[in-house]
């Protein structure tokens, strides 16, 4: 058998989808250390802080799949390139943002951007490389996902501080251009034959019901949980996602979401999963970093530096856990992931208004390596239980359950801790108490408000512990290799979509 023609623009091909793989998830991380400086420039309340990192995660999560759906009918060079063009476009609004509403805005259509680039990446690389080239493409790319989560929050350190925190904005702008002009100049454009019809019922119902639990997680303890908005609210979004639930049983093989994927028991175990360690781990990287600079008082830079044992141990992880897995059930690498993040987040629960920074460290490198491990496992878990053609909505999915994880972990997570505070410390507002900074508590003598916040905090991290636990207990039992298909040979794949 001869071997597969190999594409001639295939590295350029690599080279613009990682460049927009590591601009779309560096600006998760990046953001977060600049929060605290963002709150004093516009101003923000604790709810919109929240809301900067939760409007990006709900875009993608909403249209994630929407998007994918597009690239088939409509090509997916051109589905890609409209993405970069919304997001660094985006980037320019983040940038020149004179309010939390305008930047929460912007941060949302970032998202929709980001949605667009994430869907079509893996199918521009899978089109573009062939045979043993295609491992290597798709390893390369994994290596910047990497790379993006560990250098982030330092990246975002030093811009903020040596320049301003609009700076984490606008870096994106010339990249997104350079990445727009190499795409159009040398990746190819293809669609698919058979593609579905946009499934808009799934898309309304969905992406309207995630937004509506989040709005009454966020506003739940300034309205009152019994309030008729908040009660309305959580209405709203149950009836929203069960009516969501009832459209994609129904639509078949138009449907956006796949249930039927989830009659393989690893398939759901790789979802939750991702839920689990998007809505523990990451999740905490907003508390985290505000008590590392507001309480503890250092600079963005500094911070970044700090969270560098947690990122740096699972980009070095990653890739041995890759390796391993070959020989290693992928069940095995769930449990003991998860059971690692449950782990360093339980050691990060025993600060106290005394504690250093370094009472964080044996957590974050317990967290991190289960994070690393959790990582690649998620990726072979999500597509390996499918047929290769059904690889692409398998993967949106499970990069679905990971933004969700995010944008209703930090919501919850806010929730609770402000609920906690306010029961400590009555006559300071929540969203007041929730920022980490004394400075901005008046009337409230500093070592109160130390214990209160730490003792809060602590509880946050206790949360999050039983969440990894309990998510990779689940992962564990019910992903089985049994579940997982045996893909054609590498040759027999390695023929271009389209």
């Amino acid at each position: 058998m001869a071997a597969p023609e190999k594409h001639p623009n295939r590295w350029w091909t690599l080279a613009a989808v990682c460049v927009a793989t590591f601009m779309l998830l560096i600006d998760i991380t990046v953001v977060n250390v600049a929060l605290p400086d963002i709150a004093k420039d516009l101003k923000t309340s604790f709810s919109d802080l929240q809301w900067v990192v939760d409007a990006y995660a709900l875009g993608l999560a909403s249209l994630l799949l929407t998007t994918g759906t597009l690239a088939d009918r409509f090509g997916h060079r051109r589905v890609f390139v409209a993405g970069l063009i919304g997001f660094t476009s985006a980037s320019i609004l983040c940038g020149l943002a004179t309010s939390p509403l305008f930047l929460i805005l912007a941060r949302g259509f970032q998202g929709i951007g980001g949605a667009a680039m994430f869907a079509t990446s893996l199918s521009l690389i899978a089109h573009a490389f062939s045979g043993p080239d295609r491992g290597t493409a798709f390893g390369i790319w994994g290596a910047t996902i990497g790379a993006a989560v560990a250098i982030g929050p330092l990246v975002g350190g030093v811009l903020t501080e040596q320049i301003s925190w609009e700076s984490i904005f606008f870096v994106n702008v010339p990249i997104g251009i350079a990445a727009v002009a190499a795409t159009l100049a040398k990746v190819d454009e293809f669609r698919s034959p058979s593609a579905n019809r946009i499934d808009v019922p799934g898309l309304v119902t969905f992406s309207g019901g995630l937004f509506l639990l989040i709005l009454a997680l966020v506003r739940g303890n300034a309205e009152g949980w019994g309030s008729a908005l908040i009660v309305g609210l959580l209405i709203g979004a149950v009836v929203l996602l069960m009516l969501f639930v009832v459209i994609e049983r129904r639509a078949g093989a138009g449907a956006m979401f796949d249930l039927s994927l989830f009659r393989k028991p690893a398939f759901g175990g790789a979802s939750i999963a991702a839920f689990g360690l998007s809505a523990s781990m990451f999740a905490m990287f907003l508390y985290i970093t505000l008590y590392i600079q507001n309480t503890l008082g250092f600079s963005p830079q500094e911070t970044g530096l700090r969270f560098l044992p947690l990122t740096v141990v699972s980009f070095f992880v990653a890739p041995a856990a890759g390796r391993i897995s070959r020989t290693v059930p992928v069940r095995a690498l769930f449990g003991v992931g998860m059971t690692l993040v449950g782990a360093g987040l339980l050691l990060m629960s025993g600060i106290d208004a005394d504690s250093k920074w370094t009472a964080l460290l044996p957590g974050f490198v317990l967290a991190g390596a289960g994070v690393g491990m959790v990582n690649p496992s998620l990726a072979q878990a999500a597509v390996g239980v499918v047929s290769p053609e059904r690889s692409g909505m398998a993967s949106g999915i499970n990069s679905t359950f990971r933004q969700v994880g995010i944008a209703t972990g930090i919501a919850a997570l806010g929730a609770v801790f402000q609920g906690l505070l306010t029961s400590k410390i009555a006559r300071v507002p929540g969203e007041v108490l929730a920022t980490g900074n004394p400075d901005l508590v008046r009337g409230v003598p500093r070592h109160v408000y130390l214990a209160a916040y730490s003792d809060a905090l602590s509880t946050l991290f206790l949360i999050t512990a039983i969440v990894a636990f309990v998510c990779g207990m689940l992962a564990l039992a019910l992903t089985r290799q049994s579940d997982f298909v045996a893909h054609a040979r590498p040759e027999a794949e390695a023929a271009p979509a389209g």
